[in-house]
């Protein structure tokens, strides 16, 4: 039976997926540090995504080798290790093609940097800076002025810091650019390989090439026939977008959400498939572990919520004030002003003089509001439990002093890499799209008709770091959702926390790489539509917009007092949108 597109399909992500993980495995083992991962063929530290550093360390799957890859991952590791990141973003320049150049040569640096000793990380540099100046001479950029100008620069200082020699095949095209910049860069480029050991006094000499490049690349007059050939190149080697890709990453404070159309979803006009839901569970999240445990975790937090120093009852008075509506509570009476009481009539006739014959109506804000939290339980999110697991219980005890009700609730799955459903699949045959393929669980921490106090064991639930798997987060808006429903208060508050897209790797595999977050788009969508339920993302340290149309970014890793209690206000008060 031969293999269709989609099998096709899984086997390249697959594939795609065992390199990055191995790529990854040796910046890891390089750097010593355990939280790097490749994501959307990016290196994230945690949740963070590192710079662009280099053009040529953005390797593609379909035009790049395996040798590439490894080549990348050995100079993203020197990069790390050999470059202080504090020190090169104190000495970078602002202009945004001086950053590009200056970047560039200190990876260049940083690669000059691997020991004598290790000869197949040399070799993996090497080939990677070949394939990349190939690249870039074969897709026409060398073509124009600017791009044999980038292109030479890039070929003469790499040689010059590595003590190598430049790409033998375009060697004779660059000589006549080589002479031109000899008089100009000639005394800063001796300089670049006598300091190289030194990032500091690299950094004078690196800064020095880059604004004269830059210079040049800015007056360089090919007109408009080459802005014209550059815009039909559809590459990320293009002279512009590189300056303009890199210039976006290196100022960008926090990532996008990742978000995509599903080829499969579409395919099936955007049916929701679940392959099995009988391992599917919604638990009490004090029945997860035992009350020991719970106990230790609950003190552990009550000691951060006690560090930060929240002013609940100053907290739970601007809840009030937000989400409270003014409602008629009876009647003030012996008023100077307002309506006139009929029951003070006689009144007047014995004192004649008296004034307080009105009465007037009386308003209290009553808050007839539901917030629910949902947090998302996936792996990722476990660094980030202590802060949110802080944060979530001091809103839940201010909403309830403030008279509003509220809901604690999580999502997570019941194993990782699909589990029981994932097995019954390849035990049916592998069919196609099976959609969902994993134990969805939900959690509930509090439920909107248990009081905090008696809900603090379970609410410390959330430091059980075992808990933290996949995510699912479409099913769980839903439940969310359907949850709120179910009560009789006017207004109903969805606040979604979460630190990324969906992801659940057996449901990736079998189906395509967007197949959860276009669902969860969906889902968004048609519920906001309904108009009853008012939806925000909160994002750690992810801008979740793609994914919201109310959404605000969290910096959990740096809180200043109670700015995150005043972020999050603002976002049930609708300040922060698409």
């Amino acid at each position: 039976m031969t293999a269709g597109p989609a099998s096709a399909m899984q086997r390249r992500a697959r594939q795609e997926e065992l390199v990055a993980e191995l790529c990854a495995g040796v910046v890891r083992a390089f750097s010593g540090e355990r939280d790097l991962h490749f994501r959307g063929r990016r290196l994230h530290r945690g949740r963070m995504a590192l710079p662009w550093f280099a053009p040529h360390l953005h390797p593609s799957p379909d035009t790049d080798d395996f040798a590439s890859f490894r080549g990348v991952a050995d100079g993203l590791a020197l990069r790390l290790t050999a470059s202080d990141a504090t020190l090169h973003q104190s000495l970078r320049p602002e202009e945004p093609v001086e950053r590009m150049l200056f970047e560039m040569l200190e990876q260049f640096r940083a690669e000059a940097m691997a020991p004598e000793v290790m000869v197949g990380m040399r070799h993996n540099l090497r080939h990677r800076h070949e394939q990349w100046s190939l690249a870039f001479h074969h897709s026409g950029l060398t073509d124009t002025a600017r791009g044999l100008l980038l292109y030479t620069v890039a070929q003469i200082c790499r040689a010059r810091v590595n003590g190598e020699q430049v790409v033998e095949e375009t060697e004779d095209m660059l000589e006549a650019t080589r002479f031109a910049l000899a008089p100009l860069i000639g005394h800063a480029l001796a300089g670049l390989r006598k300091d190289r050991a030194d990032q500091a006094a690299y950094a004078v000499h690196a800064r020095a090439i880059a604004r004269i490049v830059a210079a040049m690349l800015h007056e360089a007059g090919d007109g408009d026939s080459e802005a014209a050939r550059d815009a039909h190149v559809d590459d990320k080697r293009s002279v512009f977008s590189l300056v303009a890709d890199m210039d976006q990453e290196i100022v960008e404070r926090f990532t996008t959400a990742e978000s995509g159309r599903s080829e499969v979803l579409e395919g099936a006009g955007g049916a929701y498939r679940i392959f099995t839901d009988a391992y599917d569970r919604e638990h009490d999240a004090a029945t997860l572990a035992r009350k020991e445990v719970l106990a230790g975790h609950r003190e552990k937090l009550d000691r951060r919520i006690a560090a930060q120093g929240v002013n609940i009852a100053r907290l739970a008075r601007e809840l009030r004030a937000l989400l409270a509506e003014p409602e008629r509570d009876g009647w003030d009476g012996a008023q100077v002003e307002g309506l006139v009481d009929g029951r003070r009539l006689a009144q007047l006739v014995a004192s004649p003089t008296e004034r307080r014959l009105f009465r007037t109506e009386r308003m209290e804000p009553l808050a007839d509001c539901i917030v629910t939290f949902l947090i998302d339980c996936s792996g990722s999110m476990k660094e980030h439990a202590e802060p949110v697991a802080m944060m979530v219980d001091v809103f839940a005890r201010a909403l309830e002093q403030a008279g509003v009700a509220c809901e604690v609730l999580g999502f997570t799955t019941g194993a990782w890499n699909g589990g029981r459903p994932q097995r019954e699949w390849v035990r049916a045959g592998r069919p196609p799209h099976p959609g969902r393929l994993n134990e969805r669980c939900h959690i509930v921490f509090k439920a909107a008709a248990t009081p905090w106090r008696r809900a603090r064991p379970a609410m410390a639930a959330l430091l059980k770091a075992d808990l933290f798997r996949e995510g699912i987060d479409g099913e769980a808006l839903d439940w969310a959702c359907m949850r709120l429903r179910q009560r009789g208060e006017a207004r109903k508050l969805l606040m979604v926390i979460s630190d990324g897209s969906p992801m659940d790797s057996a449901t990736h595999l079998a189906n395509d790489a967007h197949y959860l977050d276009h669902h969860l788009r969906d889902v968004v969508a048609r519920q906001e539509q309904r108009g009853d339920i008012e939806i925000a993302g909160i994002g750690v340290g992810l801008d979740l917009s793609p994914c919201y149309s109310r959404s605000h970014v969290l910096d959990l890793a740096n809180p200043s007092g109670n700015t995150i209690f005043r972020e999050v206000i603002g976002l049930m008060a609708g300040r922060h949108r698409r």
